[in-house]
C-alpha cells in the first residue's frame, strides 16, 4: 500500500493540511479569542491585550495560509467544491481577517479619539473572522448543503466555535497578564467554557447522524470501544478546566497554564475525532482525498517544498514564543 506514491502522497497532504488546520485553531484562535474579548476591558487593558498577541498574530495566520495552500495545490478539485460551497462565508471571512489586521495597526497610529473607533472593529474583525469559521465547519459537517437545518447547525457551531476561541483568548490571558487584566480573563473564560462545551456536544451528536457511514465507524464494535476515550478525555479536560479557573486568579500562578492546556487539549480532540469521522473523504460522503489528489508526480514535487517549509515556520513560530516568554509588558511600538 505504501508503496504506492497514488496512495501514500495523498494521505501525506491531507495530513499535513490536517495539521495546519489543527495549530491555526490553536495558534490564531487565541489571538482571535483576544480580540472578542475587547469589550469590557478598559483602554490601558486593551493594550496589554494587543502587547500579548503582538509578537505572534501575523506568524499564526500563516498556518490559515499554509492549511488553504495545501488545499489548492494537492487536491484542486476538492479546493474548488468546497470553496464554491462556502464562497460567502469565506469572502467575509477574508474581510474580516482584513479588517482586523487593517484595525490592529491603525489603532496605534490614530488620535486618541479615533482609537476606540478601531478597538471596535478589531473586536467586530476577531468576532466575525470565528463565526465564519464556525459556520464553514457547520456546512461542512452537515455535507456542505444549504437546508434550513443545515444552516441553522451552522450558526449554532458558529457561536460554538467563537466561544472557543474566546475561552483560548481568555487562558492566553490568565498566562500572559496579571491583576485586574487576569481576573477578567477568568470570568470570561468560565462562561466560554460552558458554550464551547455545548458546541463539542453538538457536533459530536450531529457528526454521525448525517451519515450513516460515520455512524457505523463510530458505533459499531469494537470501534466504539476504541474511540471511547476520545470524549471521556474531552469532558475531563473540560472539567480540569473548571476546577483550575475557580482557584484562579492565584497568588502564586501556579495553575495559569491550565485552561490553556486544557482548551487546546479539547480542541485536539475534537479535531481527531472529526478526522476520524470523515476519512477518506475530503469533500464529505462525496470525494475521497485519492480521488481529489493532483497527479503523484506534482505531489512528489509539492512535497519536497513542503517538508522544506513547514520545518522553517514552526522554528520561526517556536523562536518567537521563546523570545517573548513570560508576562506581557507595556505596548510600545518604538
Amino acid at each position: 500500500m505504501f508503496n504506492d506514491p497514488a496512495v501514500w502522497l495523498p494521505l501525506a497532504f491531507a495530513a499535513l493540511m490536517g495539521l495546519s488546520i489543527l495549530i491555526y485553531v490553536v495558534l490564531d484562535g487565541f489571538d482571535l479569542g483576544v480580540g472578542i474579548l475587547f469589550p469590557g476591558a478598559s483602554g490601558a487593558e486593551r493594550d496589554r491585550m494587543v502587547a500579548s498577541i503582538g509578537p505572534f498574530w501575523d506568524a499564526n495566520e500563516t498556518w490559515l495560509v499554509l492549511a488553504i495552500g495545501l488545499l489548492l495545490v494537492a487536491f484542486p478539485i476538492a479546493h474548488g467544491m468546497i470553496l464554491t460551497a462556502l464562497y460567502l462565508p469565506v469572502a467575509l471571512m477574508l474581510v474580516a481577517l482584513i479588517l482586523r489586521g487593517v484595525a490592529f495597526e491603525f489603532r496605534a497610529k490614530a488620535e486618541a479619539s479615533w482609537k476606540p473607533l478601531w478597538d471596535r472593529a478589531f473586536f467586530g474583525g476577531s468576532l466575525l473572522t470565528a463565526l465564519t469559521q464556525g459556520y464553514m465547519l457547520g456546512l461542512y459537517v452537515t455535507g456542505l448543503e444549504s437546508t434550513l437545518p443545515t444552516v441553522s447547525f451552522g450558526l449554532l457551531t458558529a457561536v460554538c466555535v467563537a466561544a472557543g476561541y474566546a475561552l483560548m483568548g481568555a487562558a492566553w490571558l490568565i498566562i500572559k497578564t496579571e491583576g485586574d487584566l487576569q481576573r477578567y480573563a477568568v470570568k470570561r473564560a468560565r462562561l466560554a467554557l460552558v458554550v464551547t462545551m455545548i458546541g463539542f456536544l453538538a457536533i459530536s451528536v450531529a457528526t454521525p447522524l448525517v451519515s450513516p457511514r460515520i455512524f457505523t465507524k463510530w458505533f459499531s464494535l469494537p470501534e466504539i470501544l476504541f474511540l471511547s476515550p476520545l470524549p471521556i478525555t474531552a469532558g475531563l479536560l473540560a472539567v480540569a478546566v473548571f476546577i483550575a479557573l475557580s482557584h484562579l486568579p492565584d497568588s502564586r500562578d501556579r495553575f495559569r497554564w491550565v485552561p490553556f492546556a486544557g482548551s487546546a487539549g479539547i480542541m485536539v480532540l475534537a479535531f481527531f475525532g472529526l478526522a476520524y469521522s470523515f476519512y477518506p473523504f475530503i469533500v464529505p460522503d462525496r470525494l475521497t482525498i485519492y480521488a481529489a489528489a493532483a497527479a503523484p508526480e506534482s505531489l512528489a514535487i509539492i512535497l519536497f517544498g513542503a517538508l522544506i517549509v513547514v520545518p522553517v515556520i514552526i522554528a520561526y513560530s517556536a523562536f518567537a514564543y521563546w523570545v517573548f516568554r513570560g508576562k506581557a509588558g507595556e505596548l510600545r511600538y518604538d
